[in-house]
């Protein structure tokens, strides 16, 4: 989602702010590590999962730069005796000592549970689960997924992270991006968070294969993200944040070429450090990030790259025409041919479409200062530019290929949005905006003949249904523009409005909050998907309480909204997984557990720069130096200064009045000392 999603000088004022002043040693959080996770700090996570296999996948904090083998086992029970796989594994320092590892052999709809061994120590037990066979009858079976996107470190605590974990009865987590935010620290803070210490590393934008691993090394330190990864495979796409905020094919809003370097190296370095640290089957430079993961014969999951695989700049404004020689791509003409026979060919009783951000249109210009103006509407309209309605021609083709194939039960999940929107999705739910009217929105009749226009009523002309997720801790309209005005916004924003001659701006949107961060559970069954909205609490501290909000439901073959307000939420299983236990202290050593350590130095070897993410503990007085291979300090960063428990970074330390060598940083707290050997190169 841009900055700039609802009235851009509001938006402006509230998210513009000044940058934290550049030091060396940066700003800790409340956020220590678990020491007695040693060497695998961040946790373990799995992903990408089949009928016969799954992805598993950790990271090793080594204490000096090195090749390291370990090993991996996966069994049917928490206690890992009714062992069916083992194997071994290899990382070092060119894959961020991260490990992926593609298990197969596994049987289907089944869940099991793995751990990892490296340098001596094991890791927390992770839980996963394959998917059905096609091959058997399943279409009695209950699928229940979990839909998260948008989690702003900054914006807030990932307690709904936590909720979720604490589920037995998911298939899996699917996330629809925005994983991590690039921004600099207080570049897109939420100004009702008042706690000072949750701030993101490095604390400028992230732009090298140093700075992104370093951000995804914090966000994996998060207990509650650590506690989801440990709990659920996920099954992920990126939005624009994993990269730069409004990216597309050749450029981004938030890359400035000038100051930032060529976006095509940035774009992939960022892809590269995402198959790093996310449990996703394949490499960047040979996999395409669409895919589809069958989970038997009840539902294909179609999971959409419209962010960076063949995307085009968007139009400058939200009524430009589009080419019909030659329309704007939202994806590849390879990606979008793909997606089309995925839909025409699928087996399965239903087809959800992951996708980043909106598909249907969403019609906003009531709200312009004078509404009946094309300049003071496209003010507001031009906000929601970065969405599929900019792309109409690919989109109407999309929905075209619906209607004229009959294919029926497509459902589109959505992120980006960081609210709460259900829709049934129809090619124009109003003719918007025509001079002719005044700019003021005319219904389109439905035509049974041709299946042209909307019936808000019945439905007919509405050929899929879309559910958008809430935002984990991303600013909402609430937030950007006051609960009071988001309230007046989210009344008149598919009802009609008296003062506009009763038009309905947007007549096929069935359920809006705009408010509460949260998630989405959806509940897929033979006959219908109950999409559940989940609101924590709060974002600004942490919190165990969630409400349940809303439930939404489209039924088999009606290719629309059925009911936009369940009495309940979906049942629960009846049958549900026993959880993965909680990490457990694995020596009895307090000396074993380190007081400090060294999560990354990078670049190493290097020539000019290092940058240092490290964590402690406990608090200590610090002192960290630059020593050479007999111990005598050649550079001093810090002596002696107090730091408390928490995570901190040295950004682009300068080493370039070195000599070529080798050297060490080492970090002496009152009783440890950790050191790392680096190499200077001229």
């Amino acid at each position: 989602m841009p900055k700039n999603i609802l009235f851009p000088t509001l938006i402006t004022l509230l998210f513009t702010s000044t940058l934290l002043a550049q030091s060396p040693i940066g700003r800790d959080t409340l956020l220590p590590f678990d020491s007695a996770l040693k060497p695998f700090y961040h946790g373990v996570a799995s992903g990408d999962p089949l009928a016969d296999r799954v992805i598993i996948w950790t990271r090793v904090t080594p204490e000096q730069d090195q090749t390291i083998n370990g090993s991996y086992i996966m069994a049917t029970d928490t206690a890992l005796r009714n062992v069916v796989k083992t194997g071994s594994f290899s990382t070092d320092n060119t894959r961020d000592y991260t490990v992926k590892l593609d298990i197969t052999g596994l049987n289907a709809n089944a869940t099991y549970y793995y751990a990892f061994t490296a340098l001596g120590k094991r890791s927390m037990i992770g839980r996963t689960k394959t998917t059905p066979s096609l091959s058997a009858a399943n279409l009695t079976d209950v699928l229940k997924f979990a839909v998260v996107s948008c989690a702003n470190y900054e914006g807030g605590y990932f307690s709904a992270y936590g909720r979720i974990a604490d589920r037995n009865d998911l298939n899996a987590v699917l996330h629809l991006g925005d994983y991590i935010y690039e921004y600099a620290a207080g570049g897109y803070k939420n100004a009702g968070l008042n706690d000072a210490s949750r701030v993101v590393f490095p604390t400028k934008e992230i732009i090298t294969k140093g700075d992104y691993r370093t951000r995804y090394s914090l966000y994996h330190l998060d207990k509650n993200l650590q506690h989801i990864h440990q709990q659920h495979p996920f099954i992920t796409i990126w939005d624009d944040h994993e990269s730069a905020n409004n990216a597309y094919e050749d450029g981004a809003q938030n890359h400035q070429p000038a100051t930032e370097g060529d976006w095509q190296v940035r774009k992939n370095l960022s892809r590269e450090v995402y198959y790093e640290w996310m449990p996703i089957r394949g490499q960047p430079t040979t996999t395409t990030l669409y895919r589809r993961i069958a989970y038997g014969n009840i539902l294909d999951l179609i999971m959409l790259d419209t962010r960076l695989e063949g995307r085009q700049a968007p139009p400058i404004n939200f009524d430009d025409p589009d080419n019909p020689s030659d329309p704007r791509r939202m994806v590849s003409k390879t990606q979008f041919n793909w997606l089309i026979d995925q839909l025409k060919t699928s087996p399965a009783r239903w087809k959800v479409l992951g996708n980043q951000i909106i598909f249907s249109d969403i019609n906003v210009g009531f709200v312009a200062s004078n509404p009946r103006d094309i300049v003071s509407v496209r003010n507001l309209e031009n906000g929601f530019i970065d969405n599929w309605e900019a792309y109409p021609i690919q989109r109407n083709n999309i929905i075209d290929s619906l209607k004229t194939l009959k294919i029926n039960n497509t459902v589109l999940i959505t992120g980006d949005s960081h609210s709460s929107w259900s829709f049934d999705v129809t090619k124009k739910p109003a003719n918007y905006p025509l001079a002719s009217s005044q700019y003021i929105p005319q219904p389109i009749p439905y035509n049974a003949t041709t299946g042209e226009g909307y019936d808000a009523a019945s439905g007919n002309g509405s050929y899929a249904t879309e559910f958008c997720t809430p935002s984990i801790s991303s600013q909402n309209f609430d937030e950007i523009l006051g609960e009071s005005l988001a309230k007046s916004f989210t009344q008149v924003i598919n009802n009609p409005i008296a003062d506009l001659g009763n038009a309905n701006y947007n007549p096929h949107l069935k359920y809006v909050s705009l408010g509460g961060h949260g998630y989405m559970v959806l509940d897929i069954r033979a006959d219908s998907i109950q999409a559940d909205y989940f609101f924590m609490s709060s974002i600004v501290t942490p919190t165990a309480t969630e409400e349940w909000r809303r439930g939404v439901v489209t039924r088999n073959t009606t290719n629309r909204i059925s009911n936009n307000n369940a009495t309940a939420q979906a049942p629960r299983k009846s049958v549900q997984d026993i959880p993965a236990p909680n990490p457990a202290i694995v020596t009895t050593s307090t000396k074993e557990l380190s007081e400090a350590v060294i999560f990354m130095l990078y670049p190493n070897p290097t020539a000019n720069t290092i940058h240092v993410h490290y964590g402690l503990s406990k608090s200590s007085p610090v002192s960290i130096h630059i020593t050479d291979l007999q111990g005598k300090i050649v550079k001093t960063i810090t002596t002696a200064q107090q730091q408390t428990a928490g995570i901190y970074d040295i950004n682009d330390y300068y080493l370039g009045d070195l000599n070529a060598g080798v050297y060490f940083l080492t970090i002496k707290t009152v009783d440890n000392v950790v050191a790392r050997k680096m190499v200077v190169q001229k």
